[in-house]
């Protein structure tokens, strides 16, 4: 009797339904324009994808790095991976002959730059940085979180409403770092008659919690109500969340993310530049050195903030920035929108602390950029520019922050 033909594989490359928040940082990096999307799903295309890794590193939840073996030539198509609400489960070959073996960057594959390295994350956290934990839960088993507390942060009268929402977790263990960030599922279907895909927001307070030793987190929220071009939309999971009372319950994942964390060794200065709600991140890491302080745990590394917005009014945390003194942290607000005052943004600031800055990135030095994606280019730019004017070579420095997981980027 003849022996079976074999069966020859190769690995497609798959992004988990369930676990991605449809941030499109995947479509932005692959270099071949591999990743699509339709109004609820991404996928790759296998006929396209290279294996080449670049889009696995920035995303923040870990839904694209899942890898499948198929049969040569029956890949699963776009069509069919567009409808999927959960990844098909690995398929059993008895008789395969694994015809291209190409590793995921995690399990030992090369990464591809692309000239977008400019902007690029880096892929591993601070050498100091605290163990993270990460999915614990997800959208199919969420933690339970109860919201304690819900304060609107901007000015009654500004255009931005945005919240400062505490959820505790009551015994359930949820530990978070700051610079993590957790899913937010949002109750109800969508216009296709599916539940509403998770929403990712990054933390506001530091690890042990935002009351301290309580197991709570905060986050900062901003209501969706326009989109980026001006239209009238509603953010389902900005207003559920704007909306809700103390007492709610609030479905969970996460946390996510194991790389944007903050350096715990003597001596390490963290250079915090942001926008808006992207100054969760920035208050966690500032409210951990605070504690330290209070706590009689001085910190020797220097602190830096560039923050921006329209106007004090529209700043989340305005007033307790204010409080902060000069010799814990080196403070740089940036507003766009004051009445008869030229606008100025961060990179700005950025620019006129030109020597400041330099000092700072020639030392121990972590810097992190969160806030929306149109701030990067500016920003880049005036970094670039203050590191010339000091004799710095920043394409170099730039790149050496990238590989000692030093240069850290959470845009949207």
């Amino acid at each position: 009797m003849n022996a079976p033909e074999p069966i020859f594989l190769v690995r497609q490359h798959l992004i988990d339904p369930e676990v991605c928040i449809r941030c499109n940082t995947c479509e932005e990096t692959c270099p071949v324009d591999a990743i699509t999307h339709d109004s609820r799903n991404y996928v790759v295309d296998a006929d396209i994808c290279n294996h080449c890794g670049n889009c696995v590193s920035p995303c923040p939840t870990g839904a694209i790095d899942h890898w499948h073996m198929v049969p040569r030539g029956a890949a699963y198509p776009l069509s069919e991976q567009l409808g999927w609400d959960e990844l098909p489960p690995q398929q059993e070959h008895a008789e395969a002959v694994i015809e291209e073996t190409v590793a995921s960057p995690e399990a030992g594959g090369d990464t591809v730059q692309t000239n977008a390295a400019l902007s690029v994350s880096s892929p591993m956290p601070p050498w100091s940085a605290a163990h993270p934990y990460a999915h614990l839960y997800t959208a199919k088993n969420p933690a339970q979180a109860t919201v304690a507390g819900n304060y609107r942060l901007t000015a009654p009268d500004a255009a931005s409403d945005v919240h400062h929402i505490v959820l505790d977790f009551g015994t359930q263990a949820f530990p978070i770092l700051e610079g993590q960030s957790i899913g937010i599922i949002p109750p109800g279907i969508d216009e296709n008659g599916k539940p509403h895909y998770m929403r990712m927001y990054s933390v506001a307070s530091p690890r042990g919690g935002e009351r301290d030793g309580y197991n709570n987190l905060a986050l900062t929220v901003k209501r969706v109500v326009e989109d980026h071009a001006g239209q009238p939309v509603r953010g389902v999971a900005s207003n559920y969340l704007c909306d809700l009372p103390k007492g709610a319950t609030v479905q969970v994942a996460g946390p996510f993310g194991v790389n944007y964390l903050m350096p715990n060794h003597a001596g390490s200065n963290v250079l915090m530049i942001c926008t808006g709600t992207g100054s969760a991140p920035m208050r966690a890491m500032t409210e951990h050195r605070r504690r330290m302080v209070a706590a009689g745990k001085p910190h020797d590394g220097k602190l830096m903030l560039f923050f921006g917005a329209r106007n004090p009014a529209e700043l989340p945390y305005f007033g307790p920035l204010l409080k902060l003194p000069a010799d814990f942290i080196d403070m740089h607000l940036a507003f766009s929108r004051l009445p008869d005052q030229p606008k100025a943004y961060v990179q700005d600031k950025i620019r006129a602390a030109g020597s400041s800055v330099a000092e700072l990135l020639a030392g121990d030095t972590y810097l992190y950029i969160c806030g929306l994606k149109g701030m990067e280019t500016g920003v880049l730019e005036a970094l670039g520019e203050v590191c010339t004017a000091a004799g710095m070579d920043w394409p170099g420095l730039q790149a050496r922050m990238v590989n000692e997981g030093r240069f850290h980027v959470e845009t949207y």
